[in-house]
């Protein structure tokens, strides 16, 4: 296997060691040390099922010993891909009780995107359910080369059902080395395949621990997962980890349609959650048509894309809760707004970073330091932030400097308070509702289509959704149906994401005298056709 590996230059290390960020701690040793510390607190619910600390605790023991019954061996890989559910639980902290790496999977991922990530990790097992949204999952992880697919649920001829895997504890190896890799993360990335993240306890650990601290997050919060388990912002910002850290309760939520949710966040006496701009509009919605009654609720986070501010002044009078905008990457770099900043930082920034050695660079095109209030491309390196990808060469050449900065693609405003205004992407991702997507990756699937000549993929920026996709497509005759296209990349297996929310059909596409442009200058004009449009149809509406 290609080995894992994160590390810092030393004189970093030493520092970010010596200033108490990195303090030796890894993920079996801390679920561990809170079941000894709140056995019979309630850890896990997803509303019915109830597990405290010490159960979790010990099931995820089990399960990580099952795995080495199987004849997994410590550093194998495994990839896991499940829901909102109980059982993600034991399975993530069973991984790491028997020194084997998680690989994290989101529920929307299809074929293309989980046969890579299985390929590029070298996964040896997949953790999966039977169905997740009326797909079948475990069928599509028995379709891969893995040697093991282990099944929460439903389990099909030839998976292993996940409540069968179960071993003696004492067969679980020592603690692993704090600056060794825990799991792999996913990103966007610029060829429209996620790329895999090593992130290591240390640094980790910090990020949730810190983002706790930041969320005000005690033994009394009760913390609801809205969106998927396995995004990094439900994960550690401060998330289901940043919850169980803190000793607090992780309530799983089925849906995060506002008739699911309200009602258990009234049950559970929910705390805090977290959500994308588009769910936090729905939820919105809903409360203006009739007050949600949410007394418990304290803090309503929104991050994964940009917030505009009058949708963020909404928040507190119809929710009545405090908002919190955060600003992070699966990379590490994340920044919140602070519960005591006031309102017009929490409509009108996504937030400052969390350490005081995260290090920011604003630079323009040309790599000079903007000033302060002037927008630029937003460059980080820290105690948390990755130094490179894993076995991809070529995008740590574009993505990381030489002296260890990350290349983020964002295009940001700082505040002299050191809070960030987030302007946009630089390069040609669409971020929508917080899924990046490459425009390169969505034309090249069009390509394949047979009565598509050439195409062309770009972001509109979308009150709901961050940015919209809308794909222009030169057709080789007669123009399909947008139906058929969409059909056709439904069968190509990717995630629904990807499929072009706006499709239109042109003749042509502008060239130079060489017949020649390239696309990313196509893209900005087919952009700002598609914005003038919309304007002069505004303009044009009765006042």
């Amino acid at each position: 296997m290609t080995p894992l590996s994160q590390s810092w230059p030393d004189a970093f290390s030493a520092r970010y060691r010596d200033r108490g960020y990195w303090r030796g701690e890894t993920f079996p040793a801390m679920l561990r040390d809170r079941a000894a510390a709140y056995p019979d607190r309630i850890a896990i619910t997803d509303g019915g099922l109830r597990w405290s600390y010490a159960e979790l605790n010990d099931r995820a023991r089990r399960f990580g010993a099952g795995l080495l019954a199987l004849g997994l061996r410590p550093g194998d890989r495994v990839l896991v891909q499940m829901g909102n559910i109980p059982a993600f639980f034991p399975a993530v902290f069973g991984i790491f009780a028997a020194g084997m790496i998680p690989v994290y999977a989101l529920p929307a991922h299809r074929r293309t995107e989980v046969a890579h990530l299985a390929e590029t990790s070298e996964a040896a097992a997949i953790v999966t359910q039977g169905r997740i949204g009326g797909f079948d999952h475990a069928g599509l992880g028995l379709s891969l080369a893995v040697a093991h697919v282990i099944v929460a649920g439903d389990t099909p001829e030839g998976a292993i059902p996940m409540e069968t895997v179960a071993g003696d504890p004492a067969t679980l190896p020592a603690d692993p080395d704090p600056q060794s890799v825990a799991f792999l993360q996913i990103s966007g990335g610029s060829t429209g395949l996620p790329k895999l993240i090593p992130r290591t306890h240390d640094d980790y650990i910090y990020s949730l621990r810190e983002s706790a601290a930041i969320c005000g997050l005690d033994r009394e919060s009760v913390f609801m997962a809205t969106l998927p388990v396995a995004h990094n912002f439900t994960m550690s910002s401060p998330g289901t980890f940043g919850a169980l850290y803190a000793g607090a309760r992780v309530v799983l939520c089925p849906s995060p349609r506002p008739d699911v949710a309200f009602p258990l966040i009234r049950r559970e006496g929910v705390t805090i959650t977290g959500l994308v701009p588009p769910l936090a509009l729905l939820w919105l919605d809903a409360a203006e048509r009739e007050a949600p009654g949410l007394s418990s609720l304290r803090i309503v986070q929104v991050g994964g894309a940009k917030f505009l501010p009058e949708s963020a002044r909404r928040v507190e009078p119809l929710l009545g809760c405090r908002l919190q905008q955060v600003f992070g990457m699966a990379e590490g770099l994340v920044n919140y707004t602070r519960l005591d900043d006031p309102d017009v930082v929490v409509t009108g920034t996504q937030g400052r970073p969390i350490s005081q050695d995260d290090e920011i660079l604003i630079l323009d095109d040309a790599g000079n330091l903007v000033p302060d209030g002037m927008p630029g491309n937003l460059l980080t390196r820290g105690p948390y932030t990755i130094r490179a990808y894993h076995a991809a060469p070529s995008a740590n050449a574009r993505s990381f400097t030489e002296d260890g900065f990350y290349r983020t693609g964002d295009i940001v405003i700082r505040r002299p308070s050191g809070h960030l205004v987030v302007q946009g992407r630089a390069n040609d991702q669409i971020n929508r509702s917080g899924e990046k997507i490459s425009a390169e990756d969505v034309e090249d699937l069009l390509l394949g289509h047979p009565d598509v000549f050439d195409a062309v993929v770009v972001s509109i920026p979308d009150s709901r959704l961050g940015e919209r996709a809308c794909a222009f497509i030169r057709p080789k005759g007669a123009p399909p149906r947008p139906a058929d296209i969409r059909r056709y990349m439904r069968g190509r297996e990717v995630a629904a994401f990807k499929i072009p929310d706006e499709i239109r059909f042109v003749h042509e596409f502008a060239t130079t005298a060489v017949g020649k442009i390239s696309r990313r200058q196509l893209r900005d004009m087919l952009r700002d056709e598609v914005l003038a449009e919309e304007k002069r149809k505004r303009e044009a509406m009765p006042r």
